[in-house]
């Protein structure tokens, strides 16, 4: 009897890696990391990459500052690892890790929603860390947030896969259970079409290691085990989501109360009007500085492979999409400043001129009276 091919390992092979979940947490608009002493009780460092890859040796490389967090936890029996990373831009992400072995890739779908042994699930518990780092990192913080729900995304590294050493013959072999597992659907009723969408964002850099890149999740495999690079990757990636979401739902919260404040009905008094433009011009500053920072925080990719990976989730999440819906929003900010400004430009002008007037009548009169 012949071993079995493709995604389902031989007699006594298994499937090796693990799960990793990743959760952003958008946290305030920006957090002083230059002055973090601990989190969490601890020193944290500054993340490193490796460098055994082509790569461009003038590009700055973003590091941000992390921690692995000691918490007993456990799921199916095996130990959960936590991680902690703190960025500049407001944003902290919590990760899960959870080792894993299978004889197929469908075993792996439960992991989805991870389930700890104390009954709590994933997101919950890596709501708890950020809240326990926000509280600690309060006083770094420029106008903290309550965090709300994380922006999750799960990956599923294989570091074996079970004797197959040449990741493209693998993939041939269960393309239809890749897309099944990274979409959370039975293998058998995904259409051909589907398949090949799931599987469109491929990328590989040499014979033992490729990545599958999905919406919801993604598919890492890296024989020589080292997958930390193209996790971050995906990390960053999942935070600029994160983070163009709440600008956008952000812009279009303050761009409404704007209009509104615009309306003939409602246009500010004079003497609210230098009150609205310092707040207009403020916020517009702000605004475009927090997502020039978003968006430049790519430049930690100085590795051309990893750039190739970062550009294919990029198309998955719509980054650019994203990106030009907040830099609409921010040219609309510019054309209601323009607005207010003109208005109490017009103003300024109406006062004055009314200011000459009585002045001239003033003088008419006094002259008028002088001569009587």
């Amino acid at each position: 009897m012949t071993e079995p091919s493709g995604c389902v390992a031989g007699a006594g092979r298994l499937l090796r890696g693990e799960a990793v979940l990743l959760f952003a947490f958008d946290v305030a608009s920006e957090i002083d990391t230059r002055r973090v002493g601990e989190i969490l009780s601890r020193t944290p460092t500054r993340l490193s990459l490796r460098t055994d890859r082509t790569a461009p040796k003038t590009v700055p490389i973003y590091r941000p500052l992390e921690i692995d967090v000691e918490r007993p936890a456990r799921s199916g029996g095996k130990p959960v690892g936590v991680r902690v990373r703190v960025y500049d831009v407001g944003v902290v992400t919590v990760t899960l890790r959870v080792p894993v072995e299978v004889r197929a890739l469908a075993e792996l779908l439960p992991l989805h929603a991870l389930r700890l042994d104390d009954g709590r699930l994933a997101d919950e518990v890596a709501a708890g860390v950020c809240a326990d780092v926000s509280r600690e990192l309060l006083p770094l913080m420029t106008r903290p947030i309550p965090p709300t729900g994380p922006e999750g995304y799960a990956v599923f590294c294989l570091t074996d896969l079970g004797g197959e050493t040449d990741t493209a013959r693998w993939l041939a072999g269960c393309d239809r259970e890749v897309a099944g597992l990274l979409t959370e659907t039975p293998a058998d009723r995904l259409s051909d079409a589907q398949v090949a969408e799931v599987l469109r964002l491929r990328r590989s850099f040499a014979r033992d290691d490729l990545v599958v890149v999905d919406w919801d999740a993604a598919l890492v495999v890296e024989l020589t085990g080292q997958v930390e690079d193209v996790l971050y990757v995906l990390e960053v990636a999942n935070l600029q989501l994160v983070e163009f979401r709440v600008l956008d739902q952000f812009l279009d919260r303050y761009l409404d109360e704007s209009y509104a404040d615009l309306d003939r009905k409602h246009r500010p008094a004079w003497g609210r009007v230098p009150t609205v433009l310092r707040r207009l011009r403020r916020l517009r500053v702000e605004l475009t500085q927090l997502a020039d920072q978003v968006t430049h925080i790519t430049k930690f990719i100085g590795d051309w492979y990893l750039a190739r990976v970062y550009l294919a989730v990029s198309e998955r999440f719509a980054l650019d999409r994203w990106r030009a819906s907040v830099e609409s929003r921010l040219g609309q900010l510019d054309q209601i400043y323009s607005v207010v400004q003109s208005e109490a430009y017009e103003q300024r002008m109406l006062i004055l001129e009314v200011t000459i007037v009585v002045l001239f009548v003033v003088d008419v009169i006094a002259i008028l009276f002088w001569k009587v």
